[in-house]
């Protein structure tokens, strides 16, 4: 940080263009004509590039760093070279984390209590940032630095996620990054994901078959973007928001990098957390009077697991290992590059190792397609099913996931996962400050207690910038985090971060001076069908963390004046901060209508035309669970129809209407798992007709079977049984598209790469829930009842 003065007053932004007064001269070439020179604006001297790394889905005890199993060595170099926090938090959930770190507020205060999918009208859970609290990216934007971001956005409300926006919740939109590269949304398929550059669909730039994966594309594009900043903008530092999917679900990664880790887990997760225990107090990023927490019982013993099983189980963890190891490979590219520019010392990196504990909605066996628990179908996936998919775990064919004890073995040494924010397993995650130019320290260790909240502020303290009071005209709240910046020097400096509520699915917490009150309220692979207590029926717990590290000695029945206190300090804040009314519902908060939150589509119908493609789950009519049809008006040339004329969805759960031969066709893909196609007895002529599918669902609950009857302009030309669906959600990545297929094939008779329609698509309509049987409407009488219906 430089002592010299600032000339910008830059607690509004945009900054103010304040004109300088002077002489005005008549004619240019007059010898007095004299202006002051266009000096680009820069942050104040001596502000530092910034790097933030987060990570997904990692725990405490995942990487080598913090005596995990997953052999992590950038983030080792980077810990040999800096600081590691060991008391840094998170909110236990990854859209609530990410909206947290990138405004400088609690998940709640900026209306993520959850993720968006599951938004309702609550204001702490509406996903909607309120424009009183700017992120931290626009704030560094408008007071000069260049700013991009790689990976992963989970902070864009659902029916935002479309081709029209609005995108001020987007990352190039309103977010304030001036090039953003990743994907929209909870997660995403490594092998082939649905991409955008700025506001821009994308396709991967290679297949799989090809060696594409999207962590290298991502860390390719960073690694790019900084080497040209630097070589057009020298002077101008950077603000890098890297954020890959990895490591979240599903667990895609080369078969080589699983393959390093092979036979290295026979010994379960019991074991596993008691050597990852023991090596943490080797490395000193627990206290040594520390005790390992005990396994819950809702949580199998390794021991009781079937032999038959133990095969899959071990292969999940490898696959696991070799995706995290994969993913520290090539976030170390991108800190290579800052050594090959050397600006490494001059950069603050923030590597934050997980939004949140390690992942247990892979259900107790694991999953092959996680997509399966989500929509309660775990039990498809039987031992013999798993077994025969061994070998496939991890690759472009599977959507995998592990088992819930590996997720509690990476959370060593505390207790629970990700969702539950009341423990340490689902919120304490190890975070690593690198910035040789301001910590003089190497290899440190840094026990204050901190959380996401705190980065904005630190980064500003660093860079010399002020909290801005006003962004677009708007007045903004003030930052709820502490910088960090006092510990940077200081190892024992005293903690200023001093109370800190947590709050997830009724999962709550309370940390103040040490001391923790909590209650885990709602168990996290249990999706569906869980039978919750009411909130005040809750058990809590209380904790002394200045002589209990991982939370293991409840104090609740010997001081009950401390658990009543704490309890009332969480009610406090909770209410401060938006967290209340709380909601336990998880699943149900899907349907828009349940949660109440706005969708794109009204009524029971929906218009849609050729080359409207990567339309999000939630942006289209809900055919779940219910009646619908599929309509389209098309052309057939002199070749016979072929491809897609609508599909949702992809290899892993979808549906397909498409011409296969100058066929119709229909397929419905449950989880990858079953596939039911109904073809028509005749191909389609030449000339213009009107196709129709129509499913009439058997009723009587969620996910049932239905008819399918397929028809040439209202003439009945097939039909046939889907015996089963898909209650809840098809993908969390495919999309719907007209006249082709984005994405993995939903149907295993076409590719992606064939999916183009041959002919000519006029429109396709979408009709829920209805009982007419007029099978055959003129065209254009079709369209303006379509267009009214809008």
């Amino acid at each position: 940080m430089s002592n010299r003065p600032d000339k910008h007053l830059r607690a509004q932004l945009p900054i103010p263009d304040v004109p300088k007064p002077g002489l005005t001269t008549y004619d240019a070439k007059d010898p007095d004509t004299k202006y002051p020179p266009i000096e680009p604006l820069r942050p104040p001297e001596g502000a530092p590039n910034v790097l933030i790394i987060l990570l997904d889905d990692v725990g405490f005890g995942a990487s080598s760093a913090f005596g995990g199993p997953c052999n992590t060595p950038a983030f080792e170099r980077l810990a040999a070279g800096g600081l590691k926090y060991n008391r840094f938090h998170t909110t236990a959930l990854c859209a609530p984390t990410r909206q947290a770190l990138m405004t400088g507020r609690n998940h709640h205060s900026v209306g993520m209590g959850n993720i968006t999918e599951t938004a309702t009208a609550a204001p702490g859970q509406n996903s909607l940032r309120p424009n009183t609290k700017a992120p931290i990216a626009l704030t560094l934007k408008l007071n000069g630095y260049s700013t991009a971001m790689f990976g992963k956005c989970h902070e864009v409300p659902v029916w935002e996620n479309n081709p029209m926006g609005p995108f001020e919740h987007w990352p190039a939109g309103g977010g304030g990054f001036e090039y953003f590269y990743g994907f929209i949304g909870g997660e995403n398929n490594q092998w082939d994901p649905a991409l955008f550059e700025g506001l821009t669909p994308v396709e991967p730039p290679a297949t799989p078959e090809e060696g594409y994966h999207l962590t290298e594309d991502l860390a390719d594009h960073a690694v790019n973007w900084i080497r040209q900043q630097k070589a057009l903008m020298p002077d101008k530092p950077f603000f890098v928001y890297f954020s890959p999917g990895a490591t979240h679900a599903p667990h895609h990664v080369p078969k080589e990098w699983a393959d390093k880790y092979k036979g290295q887990f026979g010994h379960g997760w019991d074991k596993q957390r008691e050597i990852t225990f023991a090596r943490q107090k080797e490395l000193g990023v627990i206290s040594q009077d520390c005790d390992l927490t005990p396994r819950h019982a809702e949580i199998p013993a390794w021991d009781d697991m079937p032999e038959e099983l133990k095969p899959v189980l071990e292969r999940e963890m490898e696959v696991y290992a070799g995706f995290l190891e994969h993913t520290d490979y090539h976030v170390g590219r991108v800190i290579d590059v800052l050594e090959e520019l050397e600006i490494l010392d001059d950069t603050l990196i923030f590597c934050i190792i997980g939004d949140n504990g390690a992942s247990a909605e892979g259900t107790l066996n694991g999953a092959f397609n996680e997509m399966a628990n989500f929509n309660g179908l775990a039990a498809l996936e039987t031992p013999e099913f798993m077994l025969s998919k061994m070998d496939e775990f991890g690759s472009p064919s599977s959507y995998n996931h592990y088992a819930v004890g590996w997720a509690w073995a990476m959370d060593a040494p505390y207790q629970w996962t990700k969702q539950v924010a009341s423990h340490w397993g689902g919120t304490r995650n190890g975070t690593i400050v690198h910035w040789p130019k301001g910590i003089q320290e190497k290899g440190g260790l840094r026990n204050q207690f901190g959380h996401v909240i705190d980065v904005a502020p630190t980064i500003l303290e660093a860079a010399g910038l002020p909290e801005p009071v006003f962004v677009n005209g708007v007045q903004q709240s003030p930052m709820e985090g502490t910088s960090m910046l006092y510990s940077f020097n200081e190892a024992a400096a005293p903690e200023q971060h001093e109370v800190q509520y947590f709050e997830m699915f009724g999962n709550r917490g309370i940390y103040y001076k040490g001391w923790s009150a909590v209650t885990k309220h709602r168990t996290p692979w249990l999706m569906v069908g869980q039978k919750m207590v009411a909130f005040d029926d809750d058990v809590w717990e209380l904790y002394d963390g200045s002589k209990d590290w991982s939370q293991a000695r409840d104090l609740s029945k010997e001081m009950p004046d401390m658990l009543h206190k704490l309890q009332r300090l969480w009610l406090i804040e909770a209410t401060k901060y938006n967290a209340i009314p709380l909601d336990d519902r998880q699943v149900e908060r899907i349907i828009p209508e349940l949660a109440g939150r706005p969708t794109l589509i009204h009524g029971n119908s929906q218009l849609l035309f050729p080359g409207m493609g990567r339309l999000s789950e939630l942006s289209v009519l809900n055919l779940k669970n219910k009646s619908f049809s599929v309509t389209a008006e098309i052309e057939v040339g002199n070749k016979p129809a072929h491809g897609v004329i609508a599909a949702q969805g992809g290899r892993f759960g979808g549906w397909s209407v498409y011409a296969k031969n100058g066929t119709l066709k229909f397929s419905y893909n449950v989880l990858g798992i079953h596939e039911f196609t109904i073809e028509a007895t005749e191909p389609i002529s030449q000339g213009r007709h009107q196709v129709r599918m129509e499913f009439a669902y058997d009723g009587g609950g969620l996910g049932k079977g239905g008819t399918v009857t397929l028809y040439y302009d209202g003439r009945l030309v097939g039909n046939g049984r889907v015996d089963m669906t898909q209650a809840m959600i098809f993908s969390a990545d495919e999309t719907l598209d007209i006249g082709y297929e984005a994405g993995t094939p939903v149907a295993t008779d076409y590719t992606t790469h064939d999916s183009k329609f041959t002919g000519k698509i006029h429109w396709v309509q979408l009709d829920a829930g209805q009982d007419d049987h007029d099978h055959f409407i003129d065209p254009e009488e079709r369209l303006r009842i379509a267009m009214a219906r809008q």
